[in-house]
C-alpha cells in the first residue's frame, strides 16, 4: 500500500491526475468483442476506440507490454474482459516506461488504441496511448487463490473483482426481484411502500430491534412485517397490493436466517387462501422462466416447479410420521409422550398446538423436497390469520415447503375486527408476560379494520430464500452486504 501511495503522489507530481473525472471511452469491452470478435489470428485493422477497464492481469516484458483489463456488469451482461497490448514502437519510450512504472493489479485505465487479434488469436487493442482512470491503494486478492467464505463476506467488493460466481449472484438476484415485480404488475398489483420505523411492530411473531426517536423523544422499533400498513391500504380501497422490502428481526443468525432480509408481501382483495397460493406458484415459476429452467437441482435433489403443486394438512402429515392418528382433540400428555419418543425436548409453555406443529417442523418438514403448501394448522401458528369454517381450532393458512425449507407463507386474511381484537390482546397480554415475540395492540390498525375491509389472500415470500433456491448457497451468500459480527 505503501509503494501505490507513493505511485500516486508521483502521478500527482507529474501533473497526471490519478483520478480524472474524465477518460473518453468510445466503447465498452463488450462492445468490442460484440463488433471485431470475427476477426482472425494476426488480423489488424485501422479502428481506433478508447477502452476502459480494471487490470486484472499484467505481464510487462521488454519491449511489449500485455495487461488484461475486465468492466463492470449490468442486468443484460457480464463482465467483460479483453486485452490490451503496449508496444515500444506505438506508444513510445516514456509512456511504455510510465505504464510499468505507475499501473499496478486493481488499477483502472482508459486505453487507446487499434482494435486488433493477436498471433495466439486473442482479440485486443494495441495501445497508441493510456491513462489512468482510477489508481487501486489496495492491492487486489490473488486471482488464483480462494479467498475464504468469511473474507468473501466482509470484503464483497474484493470478492466481485475477482470472483465472476459473485458478481453473478448480483445479477441473478436483480433478474428475480425484477421477475417478481413483472408478475405482480401483470396480474395489476400495485407496489406501495410502508414505514419502516414503527411505533407499534407487529404483523409476524418475531422479536423486533429497538431505538429512539429524538424529535418525538419516543421509543420506536424496526418493522418485522410489511402486513399491517398494507392493510390498511387494502381498507383505503386499493384492490391489489405489494411491497418488497427490508425486514428486521433481531433473532439468530444462521445459514437460513439473517437478522435483515428481503420480504415480499401482496394482498389481494376478494382472494383467499387458495388464490394467493396460485399467485405464489406463478411468481417462483415465473422467476425460473426468468433464469431458464422450471427444474431446480438442490443438493442431491431435483425441484421440478412444473405442474401441480401438493397439498398436505399438518395434522394427517403428522399422524403418519408418529404412526398413530393425532387430531385437534389428541391431550397434551400423549403429545408430550409422542414428543419424549422423538427426543423433542418440550416447553412448558408450549400449547398442544404448538408442540404439534414442532412436531410436524422435526418429523415431516425435512422431507418435503417438491414444492408443496402445508395448510391446516392449529390457530396458534398465525394469529392474523381466519379460522377455518370446518374447525375453528385450525386456521385457513399455508407454509410453502421446497426443498425442506420454508419459502412462502399465506392465508386467508382474518377481517373480522371484534376477532382480531381479540387475538391482539392475546398477544399484548402474551407480550407482557416476557414473550419477545409477541405482537403489540395495535389500535390505529384495529381502527383501521372497522372501516371495513374486503375479503382478502396474503402472502408473504422471503425474496433471500428464493434467491437461495435457484442458486444453492446459504443466505450470507444471497445477500451482498450482509450483516456481520465485528472483527
Amino acid at each position: 500500500m505503501q509503494i501505490r501511495r507513493e505511485k500516486r503522489a508521483r502521478l500527482l507530481a507529474d501533473g497526471r491526475e490519478p483520478y480524472p473525472v474524465r477518460v473518453g471511452r468510445t466503447h465498452s469491452l463488450a462492445d468490442v468483442r460484440g463488433r471485431w470478435g470475427h476477426l482472425e489470428a494476426g488480423e489488424e485493422t485501422q479502428d481506433v476506440v478508447t477502452v476502459t477497464g480494471r487490470v486484472v492481469f499484467v505481464r510487462n516484458t521488454g519491449k511489449l507490454c500485455f495487461a488484461t483489463l475486465q468492466d463492470g456488469f449490468s442486468p443484460d451482461r457480464a463482465s467483460e474482459r479483453l486485452q490490451v497490448m503496449l508496444s515500444l514502437a506505438e506508444v513510445g519510450e516514456t509512456e511504455l516506461a510510465a505504464w510499468k512504472a505507475d499501473v499496478d493489479l486493481g488499477d483502472h485505465v482508459a486505453v487507446t488504441g487499434r482494435v486488433i487479434v493477436s498471433r495466439r488469436g486473442e482479440l485486443s487493442v494495441m495501445a497508441s496511448e493510456w491513462r489512468m482512470a482510477s489508481k487501486a491503494l489496495r492491492p487486489m486478492p490473488n486471482l488464483h487463490s480462494e479467498m475464504s467464505e468469511e473474507a468473501r463476506v466482509r470484503q464483497r467488493y474484493a470478492d466481485m473483482t475477482v470472483r465472476s460466481d459473485a458478481r453473478e449472484m448480483v445479477r441473478t438476484r436483480a433478474a428475480i426481484t425484477r421477475s417478481i415485480r413483472e408478475t405482480l404488475h401483470a396480474d395489476g398489483y400495485l407496489e406501495i411502500e410502508t414505514p419502516v420505523l414503527q411505533l407499534i411492530h407487529g404483523g409476524a411473531a418475531a422479536r423486533p430491534f429497538g431505538t429512539h426517536l429524538n424529535a418525538f423523544d419516543i421509543p420506536m422499533t424496526l418493522r418485522i412485517a410489511l402486513e399491517l400498513f398494507l392493510k390498511r391500504a387494502m381498507v383505503g380501497g386499493a384492490d391489489r397490493v405489494y411491497e418488497m422490502g427490508r425486514i428486521f428481526r433481531n433473532e439468530g443468525i444462521d445459514s437460513s436466517h439473517a437478522p435483515e432480509f428481503t420480504m415480499l408481501e401482496a394482498y389481494q382483495s376478494w382472494g383467499d387462501q387458495k388464490s394467493i397460493a396460485a399467485l405464489t406458484q406463478k411468481i417462483i415459476v415465473d422467476v425460473a422462466d426468468q433464469l431458464g429452467s422450471r427444474r431446480v437441482q438442490v443438493g442431491e435433489h431435483t425441484i421440478d416447479l412444473d405442474g401441480e403443486w401438493t397439498w398436505l394438512s399438518v395434522y394427517p402429515a403428522v399422524s403418519e410420521a408418529v404412526g398413530e392418528e393425532i387430531t385437534p382433540d389428541t391431550p397434551m400428555t400423549r403429545l408430550v409422550e409422542i414428543a419424549a419418543k422423538h427426543d423433542l425436548e418440550v416447553d412448558p409453555k408450549w400449547s398442544d398446538g404448538k408442540l404439534v406443529i414442532e412436531l410436524f417442523e422435526l418429523l415431516v418438514e425435512p422431507g418435503l423436497v417438491q414444492p408443496t403448501f402445508v395448510c391446516d394448522y392449529p390457530a396458534i401458528a398465525q394469529p392474523l390469520a381466519r379460522r377455518s369454517d370446518r374447525d375453528p381450532r385450525l386456521i385457513e393458512a399455508w407454509d410453502l415447503i421446497i426443498a425442506g425449507m420454508e419459502r412462502a407463507t399465506g392465508f386467508s386474511e382474518l377481517i373480522d375486527p371484534v376477532i382480531q381484537r381479540e387475538v391482539l390482546v392475546e398477544q399484548s397480554l402474551a407480550a407482557a408476560a416476557g414473550d419477545p415475540e409477541a405482537m403489540q395492540l395495535d389500535e390505529d390498525f384495529l381502527n383501521a379494520l372497522e372501516f371495513g375491509a374486503p375479503p382478502m389472500g396474503g402472502m408473504g415470500l422471503g425474496v433471500d430464500r428464493l434467491v437461495m433456491l435457484f442458486t444453492g448457497v446459504g443466505i450470507r451468500e444471497t445477500i451482498l452486504f450482509p450483516l456481520l459480527k465485528p472483527l
